[in-house]
């Protein structure tokens, strides 16, 4: 599956973009499911002493299904792709790489 056939896929379970306040909805509801991403590791370094053969990796793996669903549905509702979004990100990064400036902060590197 390519990325777009997958943002099709997603936009099946959506709610309608001319619902009120569906971006707030989704960038809110992105932020909710990259949260609780956090909060799965959060209670491994906790409760598991940080021991990576008990990551529960199914349940990361739905929630990063979360996240990628509501990526995938807001970049739709911006009228962007997401095949087109990942081949700008990583000709990005190898720009960075290139010039040798990958890892620092700021978005024009």
């Amino acid at each position: 599956m390519d990325l777009d056939e997958y943002q099709r896929g997603a936009l099946r379970t959506a709610a309608p973009r001319e619902k009120k306040n569906e971006l707030l909805h989704l960038v809110l509801g992105l932020a909710g499911e990259s949260g609780e991403v956090a909060e799965k590791f959060k209670k491994w370094i906790r409760d598991l002493d940080s021991d990576e053969s008990r990551i529960d990796r199914a349940d990361i793996a739905k929630e990063l299904g979360d996240v990628l669903w509501y990526v995938a549905v807001l970049a739709d509702y911006l009228d962007l792709s997401l095949d087109d979004i990942a081949t700008a990100n990583l000709a990005k990064l190898a720009g960075r790489q290139e010039r040798g400036v990958l890892s620092g902060s700021g978005d024009n590197r």
